[in-house]
């Protein structure tokens, strides 16, 4: 009686790959966020912050007359510190620093530049942020998110044919890694009296994603 025989069925190997993958839409930006600071000092604390709310109502009420809505026009910031001054190594009082900053958002881009000079103009000594950014960003991340795919795969179908490997061009798996807005800073700066338009250039918005996708080959 012989042993009884067994046959084995062979499977073929596969192999995982995963890539990923980038992709970045520029989008010009559709409002501007201009952060405006009075800055004030004094012995009495009281008379500074009397100065201080007595220019910003007046700056406010510029911005307000260039028909930017009281809405757009947001307090972000409001403190009193003591300020020092060093003599001889020595620690000496000065007074208080009163500091009020209000954030302006603006549609009309082409408004940026006025509005600083009016805010200037009308008592304002400080700017200390300009950011250019886009409202809904959504549509644009989906391009981006679509180039972040077709990225992954020219990646993978480029390593396969350095190994000489066939490769499965469906995903077995997508993860979305990040989404990416970088808003277009402004520098800050402090600001004199000035009879000139400052000019503010919006520049674009890159907007980014990543995605990490596997194969089989």
């Amino acid at each position: 009686m012989y042993p009884p025989q067994f046959k084995f069925q062979s499977f073929p190997v596969t192999s995982e790959m995963t890539v990923t993958g980038n992709g970045e839409i520029v989008a010009p930006p559709d409002y501007a966020q201009i952060l405006i600071e009075v800055r004030t000092e004094g012995k009495d604390v009281t008379v500074a912050q009397q100065e201080n709310a007595l220019i910003m109502s007046r700056v406010i009420e510029s911005l307000m007359a260039l028909n930017i809505p009281r809405e757009a026009i947001q307090t972000s910031s409001y403190s009193i510190s003591p300020v020092y001054d060093y003599m001889d190594g020595r620690q000496v009082f000065r007074g208080y620093e009163v500091q009020n900053a209000i954030t302006v958002k603006i549609t009309d881009l082409s408004q940026a530049g006025t509005v600083i000079d009016t805010a200037i103009q009308n008592g304002a000594n400080h700017v200390s942020a300009i950011q250019f950014k886009i409202e809904s960003s959504d549509a644009y991340y989906q391009q981006a998110l679509n180039l972040a795919l077709v990225n992954a795969l020219a990646k993978a179908k480029s390593m396969a044919e350095t190994m000489q490997v066939p490769i499965q061009l469906i995903p077995i798996e997508i993860i979305e890694e990040s989404q990416h807005v970088t808003p277009v800073p402004y520098k800050s700066a402090q600001f004199a009296t000035q009879e000139f338009t400052t000019p503010i250039e919006q520049g674009t918005i890159p907007i980014q994603a990543s995605v990490r996708v596997k194969f089989r080959f």
